[in-house]
């Protein structure tokens, strides 16, 4: 089974990228442009492939297009650069609705009391399985490559958090050294957001890493690939924890790029 999947991955990736698909990467996907040449042949190699394994599915009358595989797919795999690896071996399915949808939750309060409503969502990440996001949200966050905000990088960074690095060989989580440094420059910066969002100060990162340990480094990647310089100078240790598990250094693409 293994041995099959990497010869299929093999002629996947040997393939010709389709002109159109190419077209999509260079007026879609504003991160591409940084990229050198490289790592663009790279990512074009893992988007084949993630096409292939991945199904995409229209919600709320959406219609899949290629436009919508290839934008999403780019960008999720801009996560994978420079790391053997399984493509998000739990996600099944990439389910797309036209814009930001409602979902029913439950929200817990303190002293025992419940709230069920509904909420708006661009984007989720289910551990098992799909994701969901918004293609409007998708579009945007595409768009602009300096504002910090991209569902995509949020919610596939979510099932990298969740696989635990199953079928990815970041050696933050291989090496127990590296990863007890990895656990603690974490969890100090999500204390840290907490505490400067409790005393209602001002944050680099968005307020919205501050819910739980799994929202930080949701909202640090995003802040990683986005906002490289800014983090790198005012969370160093963590942006230095980021470029370890990414084995990318975006800040020195945005110097490189000037």
């Amino acid at each position: 089974m293994f041995w099959s999947k990497t010869r299929r991955r093999k002629r996947l990736a040997q393939q010709q990228f389709p002109g159109s698909w190419l077209s999509i990467l260079e007026h879609n996907v504003g991160y591409y442009g940084l990229l050198p040449e490289q790592d663009k042949e790279e990512l074009r190699r893992h988007v084949l492939i993630f096409i292939s394994e991945k199904r995409f599915e229209g919600c709320g009358g959406l219609e899949m297009t290629d436009e919508i595989r290839v934008s999403i797919a780019a960008q999720a795999c801009i996560l994978l650069l420079h790391r053997r690896t399984d493509y998000y071996p739990g996600l099944h399915s990439v389910l797309v609705y036209p814009r930001p949808y409602m979902v029913r939750q439950a929200r817990y309060f303190a002293g025992g009391v419940t709230i069920e409503g509904l909420y708006v969502r661009s984007g989720e990440s289910w551990h098992r399985g799909s994701i969901v996001l918004s293609w409007d949200d998708v579009q945007k966050g595409a768009a602009d490559i300096h504002d910090a905000r991209n569902v995509v990088f949020h919610e596939f960074a979510h099932q990298l958090d969740s696989s635990r690095g199953r079928g990815d060989n970041s050696e933050v989580l291989s090496s127990r050294s590296k990863y007890i440094a990895w656990a603690r420059v974490l969890q100090k910066g999500y204390e840290r957001l907490r505490r400067r969002v409790r005393q209602n100060r001002r944050t680099l990162l968005d307020k919205y890493g501050a819910t739980n340990p799994a929202e930080f480094f949701a909202v640090a990647t995003e802040y990683f690939f986005e906002s490289p310089t800014q983090l790198r100078e005012t969370h160093p240790q963590l942006y230095e924890q980021l470029r370890q598990f990414y084995h990318q250094d975006p800040a020195g693409l945005c110097q490189d790029n000037r």
